[in-house]
């Protein structure tokens, strides 16, 4: 009896240790949808879908293919979709509450949920994408477009033809602002006598909102407007092939939404601040920062922003209009260009 308790002993004991071999080695081999190693369990929660020629696939795409490139370090989970504040904060809690290491909540409207919920769970890093309030685990991502803004107002103001632009924005916080008042200052450095009109439709997604304010401005005489992205940039995209009128995109070439009706635009690169936050979480340094120091921030300096081609169908703009416009674009570039300064809204 004695022989055979041992013997059962044994065999349990043996069982015990295979096991727990099994289960290290699948942990390891990512079995049963673990992650893998070290790992980080990265998050993307998006606002809108992530093939939007705009705002969303900017950045889904800059973060795919730094995933994709770091597959042995990053475990990627994209969420599209995700406007409304009601909404936005149940699923920053679910996948802190999930042990994730790091969600980006791309977009101003992320930013008060990410306030509030990420001192509760210190072992989450949250990134923001555009806004100004932080917390010490928590960074905000930008875009400087008040330089963005700027260069297409020099392509508006060389281009008009009516000397009357504008330019449409979904809420008039953050970077949006900023861009705006750029785009003021940069369609009267080259031409003083330009009149400028300007829409906020409150609301990003307003596609309907922004196309019919698109065609107001084109009936009364404005024949380039700039938009702010989002589901408003395709409502101008719209309007301006309705209307044959010039638009000018931003986020990403939009030319291919029609050809002879998108001149050009501002296209983001979030590779740069991508790789950045990657650095510094890898490194240690993402929290303890003071708070002025928890910006990232994409610029025409730095390679962040850049025109798309010029596609010009209607002649509007002359060999000296382009040269001046790559000009300033340098400009930019080399910080010998003054940017206006800007005092954005704290809405």
């Amino acid at each position: 009896m004695k022989k055979s308790l041992k013997r059962m002993a044994l065999a349990l004991a043996v069982v015990l240790i295979l096991s727990a071999g099994f289960a290290c080695k699948s942990k390891e081999q990512g079995g049963n949808g673990e992650t893998t190693g070290d790992k980080l369990k990265v998050a993307l929660v998006l606002p809108g879908k992530k093939d939007d020629v705009s705002f969303n696939q900017a950045m889904f795409l800059a973060l795919d293919s730094y995933a994709e490139a770091n597959k042995d370090k990053i475990d990627l989970k994209v969420v599209e979709n995700m406007y409304e504040v009601a909404d936005i904060e149940p699923a920053l809690i679910d996948f802190a509450s999930q042990d994730y290491d790091v969600v980006f909540g791309h977009g101003f409207q992320f930013m008060e949920p990410i306030v509030k919920i990420a001192p509760k769970y210190e072992n989450t890093m949250f990134l923001l994408g555009t806004g100004y309030k932080t917390v010490d685990n928590s960074a905000v991502y930008d875009v400087h477009l008040e330089a963005g803004g700027y260069l297409m107002g020099v392509v508006a103001g060389l281009a008009t033809e009516t000397n009357k632009v504008g330019v449409i924005g979904g809420a008039d916080a953050s970077e949006t602002f900023r861009g705006h008042e750029g785009f003021k200052a940069g369609a009267k450095s080259v031409n003083p006598e330009v009149t400028i009109e300007e829409v906020y439709t409150g609301d990003w997604t307003d596609t309907v909102g922004a196309k019919e304010a698109a065609i107001g401005m084109y009936d009364a005489g404005v024949d380039v407007i700039w938009h702010s992205g989002d589901g408003i940039g395709l409502g101008v995209v719209q309007a301006a092939k309705e209307k044959d009128k010039i638009c000018l995109g931003n986020v990403a070439d939009q030319n291919t939404l029609a050809p002879d009706n998108v001149m050009t635009g501002i296209v983001y690169n979030w590779v740069t601040v991508i790789e950045n936050i990657f650095n510094d979480i890898n490194a240690g340094k993402f929290k303890g920062r003071e708070e002025s120091e928890r910006f990232y921030w994409i610029t025409i300096e730095n390679g962040g922003i850049i025109y798309a081609p010029i596609i010009d169908p209607k002649g509007m703009l002359t060999e000296e209009d382009k040269a001046k416009i790559e000009e300033v674009y340098q400009g930019i570039k080399a910080g010998t260009v003054e940017m206006p300064e800007i005092d954005e809204p704290k809405n």
